[in-house]
């Protein structure tokens, strides 16, 4: 079917153009453009992410090594590196934030059965957050503590909210702040789910805001801090052989914290089989076993992935402009980026992981090979590890 079609025009055949336009309309996108549209900008910004370009220079020579095959690639603009940091400078970032979320409502379904390695049917969500180390002199508007500027990316997964949904991993809500937002603040912003489950660490400790978590019928996975202390009610028989040492009943033992979480705790303590270190956790579910918790915790290693990949793609010599609105561009094209390929992997009905499937893309842009001839070619093996043999507890 893509014979003769490159791989890079393969992907963008599940680009919905339609729906992109409407984000471009909304915010006057394309008013004085001159020849280089919101279409050109997004398929340079794409590309770039896609092969690791380190500059505006890289991209435009990258592009113009291919004189031939840049229409049938989708550009109809004329490319120069000054154009698209006019582009990156002026142009809504909103724009791409919109169509971001246009991907991830269509990417959620697709992964909606996915399995989760856990015997678990609800929703589960990762929460976090990563720091992007910014140059203060060079992108002064990016505030961060003490003498260092970031730009912080909030994350919700299992739904995908980066929140992330673990179920894919798609990211199903993103916020970009300046460094100086605390994670928990992050938590008045979120549409809490009944019956879904959100996944935490313990920046995210803070009893009120978890108490409304409780209120609005979703339960929540964490780890308690040192300092905070917690009475025990009642405990319950710890299942040999799973590292569960202790399963009990707490409530808050402070006034202070009482009264922000009046309500009963669950506590479950673990010892890492591989060091011998102890963690505790914090759940306000009382029905699944005490190890699924901890597994349910363990799970957040594919939030940690989705940041990896942005990291790679956003370090600090390969932003491609210094203002506000051209780090938030790309930062939010990087996404929409990162779940087309995820809409991909479903319509070609893929195996590999979605971090196999770019590493493949990467390499092979400007061939004309089937991108699902591509995958089986470069991974022999589609299938990755259960999630209790991917990563160790302890190295989140």
């Amino acid at each position: 079917m893509h014979q003769g079609k490159l791989v890079f025009a393969q992907i963008m055949e599940h680009w919905p153009v339609h729906e992109f336009h409407k984000c471009v309309s909304r915010y006057g996108g394309n008013y004085k453009s001159r020849g280089f549209s919101c279409n050109d900008q997004f398929l340079c910004m794409s590309f770039a992410q896609l092969t690791f370009r380190e500059s505006l220079r890289d991209i435009e020579s990258g592009l113009r090594s291919v004189p031939a095959k840049l229409y049938h690639l989708g550009f109809r603009g004329h490319i120069a590196r000054s154009t698209l940091a006019d582009a990156n400078e002026t142009r809504d970032w909103r724009i791409y934030a919109d169509f971001a979320q246009v991907l991830i409502g269509i990417a959620r379904p697709m992964y909606a059965t996915e399995p989760l390695g856990i015997d678990l049917d609800a929703t589960v969500y990762a929460l976090d957050s990563t720091t992007i180390d910014l140059c203060l002199a060079v992108f002064p508007w990016a505030h961060f503590r003490q003498e260092k500027a970031a730009v912080k990316m909030h994350t919700l997964a299992v739904k995908m909210h980066t929140l992330l949904d673990m179920r894919g991993p798609i990211p199903t809500f993103i916020e970009v702040s300046d460094g100086k937002r605390h994670d928990v603040h992050l938590l008045d912003d979120i549409a809490f789910e009944p019956g879904a489950f959100y996944v935490m660490d313990r920046a995210y400790l803070d009893f009120a805001r978890l108490h409304a978590l409780h209120r609005a019928g979703a339960f929540f996975v964490t780890r308690t801090k040192t300092g905070v202390i917690l009475k025990r009610r009642y405990s319950r028989p710890a299942l040999a052989g799973t590292g569960v040492s202790s399963d009990q009943t707490v409530v808050l033992g402070t006034a202070g914290s009482a009264k922000h979480y009046p309500d009963t705790l669950r506590r479950v303590r673990f010892i890492d089989p591989l060091k011998g270190t102890a963690l505790i956790f914090l759940t306000n579910n009382f029905e699944l076993p005490a190890f699924t918790i901890t597994q349910l915790y363990k799970s957040r290693w594919q939030v940690e992935l989705f940041f990896k990949w942005i990291k790679q793609h956003l370090r600090i010599k390969a932003f491609y402009g210094h203002s506000e609105n051209a780090v938030k561009t790309q930062i939010w094209i990087a996404v929409a980026t990162y779940v087309l390929i995820a809409i991909l992997r479903k319509r070609l009905g893929l195996e590999a992981s979605l971090h196999e499937i770019l590493q493949v893309l990467s390499l092979n842009l400007f061939e004309k090979t089937p991108i699902s001839q591509a995958c089986r070619t470069m991974i022999p093996q589609g299938k990755s590890l259960p999630i209790y043999k991917q990563m160790n507890l302890l190295e989140l």
